[in-house]
């Protein structure tokens, strides 16, 4: 049975918010869930965890069993029913599930296309997949292929140019509110893509401290581990927010984390110092009542954008650009798979003619050249002019639409003349009549029976 590609999984398009971060994977976690992917029978597979989605690529030679074991294993860890958690997973299969592991290596399923994270990330999936044994050829060949594509989209197209913008227009305005950013303290609410990124690219323009906060403390302190900074936990968040200068959220929730009424409380206990709000989610974190508060300057990533003058025809036709490559190199993969497929069986049939080659010239030696590839011919075709002549006489006749078939993928195969009579079986220069027998001549070869 053929192996298929597969994706299984929970984003930001399928799933909510409180979901996602019961689901999310900490690195540390990654290789007790690839384990139990082995012992479900599940060879190859990659558990990617990232802030926009959980999702295992995998291949399997019955895919859509196996994603349902995955399912069972993330229903198990957000502790919900497996029917619970279903609407909220999506299942790719075949292509589909192909051009899906492309599109997230090359950051165009992300939240902010063009964010470089993402194949950061799927590239620490695959090493932890491989150091568990399950990177097997066809996941490993996948893989190659998806981070050739990536290379091309940002070699080829200024898609990237849009995140790196959007960060570099938010350093601009904390810059002119604050002026030195050493002497300023950056808070982190919620771990999305895009907020990690504008934080580091602050502290690249020098900013003096960094706390970090998420809804889930045990990935907030991970994370703060990972980024060399200060852990607050989510119910102290009031007490952290009193203490930043600038503020960045990415949790993405679908629900406000940042009110008026907090902000506000937080911005008189600092006694109208200024706030820089970077609302870097999608659903938006920041309540707009906040960007009412004197002393509260609230930019989203449109405001931003608008700051880096990138505009929005530009941004569109790098994305298309983008999933033009990701559409040809799909198309590229899927054909070298194809043509690899074939190998066995021309191997097969290569060395089967071998095989007949040796024992005809063992069979007859001193024949002379001409009768020997005769001879040769007569024994390659006869067992497929038996087959054709069976598919004919089959008295359903089903076998001759079977005949008809096989007839013209022997034309193709063997890039036989067009013209040549359907239905005639072989003919000039093969040895076989137009009935597909043998000529009478060759029925019988010197010292040993047709077969």
């Amino acid at each position: 049975m053929t192996a298929s590609y597969f994706v299984i999984g929970a984003s930001h398009r399928s799933c909510s918010g409180a979901i996602r971060d019961r689901l999310t994977t900490e690195e540390a976690e990654v290789p007790a869930m690839l384990e139990r992917l082995n012992a479900a029978g599940i060879a190859q597979a990659m558990w990617l965890s990232t802030c926009d989605r959980v999702e295992v690529q995998a291949v399997h030679e019955r895919p859509n069993e196996a994603a349902l074991t995955i399912a069972g294993i993330m229903a198990e860890r957000v502790g919900l029913s497996e029917p619970d958690l279903a609407g909220q997973l999506y299942t790719l299969t075949g292509p589909a599930a192909v051009r899906h592991v492309f599109a997230v290596a090359c950051s165009l399923d992300s939240q902010i296309v063009g964010e470089p994270h993402i194949l950061g990330q799927v590239k620490a999936a695959h090493r932890h997949a491989a150091a568990a044994g399950l990177s097997g050829p066809e996941l490993e060949g996948l893989l190659q292929a998806a981070y050739a594509a990536a290379k091309r989209v940002r070699r080829e197209t200024p898609i990237a140019e849009g995140a790196t913008s959007l960060v570099a227009a938010a350093v601009q305005v904390a810059r002119d509110l604050h002026g030195d950013l050493k002497r300023c303290t950056g808070l982190l609410m919620g771990l999305g893509d895009m907020g990690t990124l504008v934080l580091e690219g602050l502290r690249e323009a020098g900013l003096g401290r960094l706390t970090v906060a998420a809804p889930v403390d045990r990935r907030a302190e991970a994370a703060a581990r990972r980024m060399d900074s200060h852990f607050a936990p989510w119910a102290d968040i009031d007490s952290a927010l009193t203490g930043a200068d600038i503020v960045v959220t990415a949790a993405g929730l679908g629900r406000y984390i940042l009110s008026a009424q907090q902000l506000g409380a937080a911005l008189k206990r600092r006694r109208r110092r200024p706030v820089f709000v970077v609302d870097a989610a999608i659903p938006a974190d920041v309540d707009p009542d906040v960007a009412g508060l004197d002393e509260a300057f609230v930019y989203d990533l449109g405001d931003l954008e608008r700051v880096a003058l990138q505009g929005r025809v530009g941004r569109e036709a790098a994305t298309q650009a983008a999933w033009t490559i990701v559409d040809e190199a799909v198309a590229t993969f899927a054909r070298h798979r194809a043509e690899r497929a074939a190998v066995p069986a021309v191997a097969a049939l290569r060395t089967h003619f071998e095989t007949e080659r040796r024992r005809l010239l063992d069979e007859q030696r001193g024949l002379d050249a001409a009768s020997a590839t005769r001879l040769l011919v007569n024994r390659l075709l006869h067992g497929p002019s038996e087959a054709l002549r069976a598919m004919a006489a089959d008295p359903d006749g089903a076998g001759l639409a079977e005949r008809a078939a096989a007839e013209r993928l022997l034309f193709r195969l063997f890039r036989l003349a067009e013209d040549e009579p359907a239905g005639t079986g072989l003919s000039a220069g093969t040895g076989l009549s137009a009935g597909g027998d043998l000529d009478k001549d060759d029925r019988r070869e010197p010292g040993r029976e047709v077969q």
